[in-house]
């Protein structure tokens, strides 16, 4: 009994290996998030034209994250729990939909394994306290809003305002940051990117940017408090530049094709939340 306890893994080996466990579910989840989202707004948005015009409205099902349940675009075929596995299941079945053989989006793993790496990281990095909770919130919902965005170049208020509320909340206390820095930090977020939009219309007459870029940004300052903007905007704006440029030379994306600055805001994010003290200090050691 004493050999066991002694060659016990530590605590912190437990919650992460529990948290990549429990990451892997929720990257399932957030397949759902992701796909649906989209469409749930689209159906809204329908129905509101369509009650403002005095017509039927074209969606009267139900359908949110629940309902209905998941079933293969091709076929119609309900995925079972069996088939709903994390990663195992996509490469049970070949990547391929049992019933028709349709092929099925790599990405859905992809997701998976990288909300399960992350939550592991994460609860490795700040615990399993409300600190390294709140941190899985805080990748859930940017992960769900990077997949939207790379798919829609849409950030919905539906999970950016949540973030940017749950981020204040969490700095009550000063888990991150003070509260002050916290709520200077969602002011200053959303106002430096509102201004660049406006500066960059009134020079060219085309938008930049959408307001839900703003709104992320808020997001994170209320998170991260309002020192790591700086940080965020230039890592953000450096990744998006590189990615853009690459997409250009390859031919995969024209000219002129407007680019999600979304996706590119939310690594920065987590790149400040795991590694902005240490990169601050030093480029302003490098600076001075």
């Amino acid at each position: 009994m004493l050999d066991l306890i002694a060659f016990a893994p530590p605590a912190s080996v437990i919650s992460t290996a529990f948290a990549a466990i429990f990451g892997l579910l929720i990257g399932s989840f957030l397949n759902v998030v992701i796909h649906r989202v989209p469409k749930m707004m689209q159906r809204e948005s329908d129905n509101y034209v369509a009650q403002e015009s005095d017509k039927p409205l074209p969606h009267t099902d139900r359908y949110n994250l629940m309902v209905p349940r998941s079933a293969c675009p091709h076929c119609g075929h309900h995925i079972t729990a069996l088939e709903n596995v994390p990663v195992v299941s996509y490469l049970f079945l070949g990547g391929k939909c049992i019933k028709c053989k349709a092929p099925i989006s790599a990405r859905y793993p992809i997701v998976e394994l990288l909300t399960g790496m992350l939550s592991a990281m994460l609860v490795w990095r700040f615990g399993s306290g409300i600190a390294g909770l709140a941190t899985l919130l805080f990748a859930y919902l940017l992960i769900a809003m990077t997949f939207i965005d790379a798919d829609t170049q849409l950030l919905p208020d539906d999970l950016t305002f949540p973030l940017l509320w749950c981020g204040l909340l969490v700095n009550l206390n000063g888990t991150f940051v003070p509260l002050g820095d916290a709520v200077i930090g969602a002011a200053a977020g959303y106002l430096s990117l509102w201004s660049v939009y406006w500066l960059f219309k009134l020079v060219t007459g085309k938008e930049g940017m959408g307001y839900g870029d703003f709104k992320l940004l808020a997001a994170l300052g209320a998170w991260l408090g309002w020192k790591m903007l700086p940080l965020i905007i230039l890592l953000s704006s450096l990744v998006g530049a590189i990615v853009g440029i690459s997409l250009i030379l390859l031919a995969k994306h024209g000219r002129h094709n407007p680019i999600p600055f979304g996706p590119y805001l939310a690594v920065a994010g987590m790149i400040a939340l795991l590694y902005g003290k240490p990169l601050v200090q030093a480029y302003l050691g490098f600076a001075i």
